[in-house]
């Protein structure tokens, strides 16, 4: 089984990079050194009937919330670099803001994600209400996953059937786990993503527990080369 890492990102600024937020700067520094080292992006909806991955240097590489500056900053640096990326959308807040964290940062509207190249952006779900599923009910996930739907439905997104989990959180015992699971598998959704800072295998042994590299706005070029390579560094 190969080796896949699969990069987090969050919100792209012109100068700023610290946390969850990492400057238009050090994504370029980051994707040129992918570019280089001769990695090949991929969507999940790629990798959904593939026994081995397609490439001898393979990478996923995701963004959080659909912040109007992915589009601004971060969409131009992936064409340049001929790189993909998955956009994970919190549905219940197009053309607002990020309200369960600073409620500042501009999240794209409905308009701008369809304006988006599907070649190089995949959208996939980030819960409708973004609430931590560990803290949900199954009733209660139910119906975010049908407003998550409906929403996808109503504005024709082509979503693929990819959840990112919110804050990285999903049940974790045993038992409400494996209800947990058994209620995206009811919905079709293929994979399910958490955070873990661990390479994944493939084929995914847990597709529903899909590790990502947390990539961190104040990570050094050589932090970030580790964290590609190895995962989650002790």
């Amino acid at each position: 089984m190969s080796k896949l890492p699969i990069l987090m990102y969050h919100n792209v600024s012109l100068t700023k990079s610290e946390a969850l937020t990492i400057s238009v700067e050090k994504l370029e520094e980051q994707f040129a050194y992918l570019a280089d080292k001769g990695y090949k992006s991929c969507h999940f909806k790629e990798l959904m009937d593939l026994g081995e991955l397609p490439y001898k240097k393979n990478i996923v590489i995701t963004f959080d919330d659909g912040y109007v500056s992915q589009m601004e900053l971060a969409v131009p640096l992936l064409e340049k670099y001929n790189l993909k990326a998955t956009f994970f959308v919190p549905l219940n807040y197009l053309g607002k803001t990020d309200e369960w964290f600073t409620s500042s940062v501009k999240i794209m509207t409905s308009e701008q994600f369809h304006t988006l190249n599907p070649m190089t952006i995949e959208l996939a779900f980030h819960s409708f209400y973004h609430k931590k599923y560990n803290e949900l009910s199954e009733a209660e996930i139910e119906e975010d996953t049908q407003l998550c739907f409906d929403s996808v439905s109503e504005k024709r997104f082509p979503f693929a059937a990819v959840l990112a989990y919110p804050y990285g959180k999903y049940p974790r015992e045993a038992s409400e786990k494996k209800k947990f699971i058994a209620q995206l598998e009811e919905h079709k959704f293929k994979y399910g993503v958490r955070i873990g800072n661990r390479l994944n295998t493939f084929p995914f042994q847990k597709p529903f527990e899909i590790q990502r590299i947390d990539v961190k706005g104040e990570y050094s070029l050589p932090k970030f080369k580790r964290k590609v390579k190895y995962g989650k560094i002790f």
